[in-house]
């Protein structure tokens, strides 16, 4: 019989942690009556996107395929004051990334050409941590020492004493680091095409900190 005591106790770790890079992501799509077709203009429209981001430093292996799919496509149409559907075609959408480090002048150079290009995607702004893992690191700590200190604040009221941590248990579950500075609905694309500057669009954007937290359960032997 095991007469071991324990106790278990929740720790969370919680830091805010600045964004240092910034996030594109575009949207390729298009509707064409041969599936063969979708998928041959799709990467067409593909290459022609990396051609415009090659000036500005990014090798085709930056451009990083977030989603690819292609399907069937319907359209309703009134015969005799009846609505019925019929095959429109098959439509890809290809979701595509790039990031670098933020640089309001490059973005500007970026958005703009992306704007007034042959393909002009849908893309949206956000911004993310290049050293992901340094902060998981932090908020794993973080929460281990708060753990402790519950523990301790718990065992002191109770009459008892830690004794050896006996397991951690850690979620590994996904945390996001990503700031948006604008709604998730707001595409960029086509409509700033009408804007026309040197160039570039004058972009002054400083994202807010991103606030991330995670917790770590210990259970403790207590004697």
């Amino acid at each position: 019989m095991n007469d071991t005591r324990t106790i278990r106790v929740t720790g969370k770790g919680r830091i805010k942690v600045h964004p240092d890079m910034t996030r594109i992501t575009m949207t390729l799509t298009g509707l064409f009556p041969e599936y063969g077709d979708a998928l041959r203009h799709s990467s067409e429209d593909t290459e022609k996107l990396a051609d415009v981001l090659a000036p500005f430093g990014f090798a085709r292996t930056d451009l990083k395929t977030l989603n690819f799919n292609v399907d069937t496509e319907y359209e309703s149409y009134e015969h005799k004051g009846v609505y019925k559907q019929r095959f429109a075609g098959y439509r890809f959408y290809h979701n595509m990334k790039v990031e670098f480090e933020s640089d309001n002048d490059r973005l500007g150079k970026i958005l703009y050409a992306l704007a007034t290009s042959p393909v002009a995607p849908e893309f949206r702004l956000s911004y993310t941590v290049k050293d992901t893992e340094a902060v998981k690191n932090t908020l794993l700590g973080n929460a281990v020492a708060d753990a402790k200190a519950k523990a301790a604040v718990l065992t002191q009221a109770a009459g008892v004493t830690l004794k050896d941590i006996l397991t951690i248990d850690y979620s590994w579950g996904e945390i996001e680091f990503e700031a948006r500075p604008m709604p998730r609905n707001v595409l960029f694309g086509k409509s700033m095409a009408a804007e026309r500057a040197a160039g570039s669009y004058d972009v002054d954007i400083e994202p807010d900190d991103i606030d991330v937290s995670d917790t770590v359960t210990v259970v403790w032997e207590i004697g």
